[in-house]
């Protein structure tokens, strides 16, 4: 977790992007392999800091809440594909954006299932 993108945050505490559906602004993506975390919100709780994040690649993609500190722990041992430790990062050049403008089709799939008019 970056001081920048604490400070980011600021603007985007818990719960304040509810109802917003697709024009909710991504603040940022985390990535390990095909697993995305498109954060929405964060906030400072205690000495960790708590993300709301879509998250796409695993077995369902679902809104959840996630702990940086249990992220900044996960490793995946990639040796025997001579990839080496792999661990959740921070995407560096993504810049905030309206869910519905990023270019993912999971995402967009399950956007569109929970909000558009059947």
């Amino acid at each position: 977790m970056t001081a920048e993108l604490a400070e980011q945050l600021k603007d985007f505490p818990l719960y304040s992007q509810d109802g917003k559906q697709k024009d909710a602004t991504c603040v940022c993506v985390f990535e390990i392999g095909l697993i995305r975390w498109y954060v929405l919100e964060g906030q400072p709780e205690g000495d960790d800091f708590t993300l709301f994040s879509i998250i796409v690649g695993m077995a369902e993609t679902e809104y959840g809440y996630a702990s940086v500190k249990e992220m900044e722990g996960i490793t995946v041992d990639g040796s025997r594909y001579g990839l080496g430790t792999l661990s959740i990062r921070q995407i560096p050049d993504f810049k905030p954006c309206p869910l519905a403008e990023i270019q993912d089709k999971r995402l967009q799939d399950f956007l569109s299932r929970l909000y558009d008019e059947p």
